[in-house]
């Protein structure tokens, strides 16, 4: 009984882990599957050819391209933007910061449903047709609070006397910053940007509010592929974007125990 005292916690991690990554397993397993008719749901006989052709089904590797440009692209934006908010909120104290807190929280909290048929209605009385521009601005819009969320909390685990230890050994504001502040908080922003490329890339409702007929993303190909069949090949993009989101994060915790032995 001591036994499993002590190791109860490390089974039900495993068995967890397990479950949760079951899934994916599923998911790469039958990217190797020949399925007989248009749907990939039975295991027939193994087969590499959605791997050697992976744009074979018409239409796939457009939508994936879109979704990468616009995953992308709402990163790197919402994270500058959502960098900048987390600084003014965490280090200064101004009229109306409750509200924007408030404010900030307000995308995580409201239902897509509710945000994709907003944001529809904004675009179009603001004169902006539907398209790959529209899902880009709406993208940028609900990653911003995810990237502050992660940002801040870094900033606010931050010792000022670092900072402080930076100024009094002459460093300029600027080289403050780059030197201690940034590096320090590197690890927040990477967390945000990753956590907006994964959500704009996996969206649908939203993106599906705002789409066009010629702004196909990939989730919205995946949602029309399974009306009508579900070609192998999305079993392969699957694959392979859980192979490298894996691939990053396990190079992350490498680099980060380096320089703690380093240091």
């Amino acid at each position: 009984m001591a036994w499993v005292r002590r190791n109860l916690l490390t089974f039900v991690a495993m068995v967890t882990l397990f479950i949760l990554l079951l899934p994916n397993v599923v998911v790469a397993l039958f990217s190797f599957n020949k399925p007989n008719g248009r749907y990939n749901y039975q295991w027939v006989r193994f087969s590499t050819d959605a791997w050697a052709n992976p744009c074979g089904t018409p239409g796939i590797c457009d939508s994936l391209g879109l979704s990468l440009r616009i995953g992308i692209t709402a990163s790197v934006v919402a994270t500058i933007l959502g960098t900048m908010v987390a600084f003014a909120l965490g280090r200064f104290r101004f009229r109306g910061r409750a509200t924007t807190n408030l404010l900030i929280f307000m995308p995580m909290a409201t239902p897509e449903v509710v945000m994709g048929s907003s944001l529809l209605t904004l675009f179009v009385m603001m004169g902006l047709s539907t398209g790959a521009l529209a899902i880009l601005i709406a993208h940028i819009m609900f990653c911003v609070s995810f990237v502050v969320v992660a940002v801040k909390a870094r900033v606010a685990s931050l010792d000022p006397r670092l900072e402080e230890a930076a100024a009094d050994l002459g460093a300029t504001p600027v080289a403050t910053f780059m030197k201690v502040t940034l590096p320090l908080v590197a690890p927040g922003i990477a967390a945000g940007a990753l956590l907006a490329f994964s959500l704009s890339f996996d969206d649908y409702i939203i993106t599906n509010f705002n789409a066009s007929p010629s702004s196909v993303t990939f989730p919205m190909y995946v949602w029309g592929a399974a009306q009508r069949g579900t070609p192998v090949q999305i079993n392969v993009v699957g694959t392979v974007m859980f192979v490298l989101s894996v691939g990053i994060v396990l190079s992350a915790q490498l680099i980060s125990r380096r320089r703690a032995r380093k240091a």
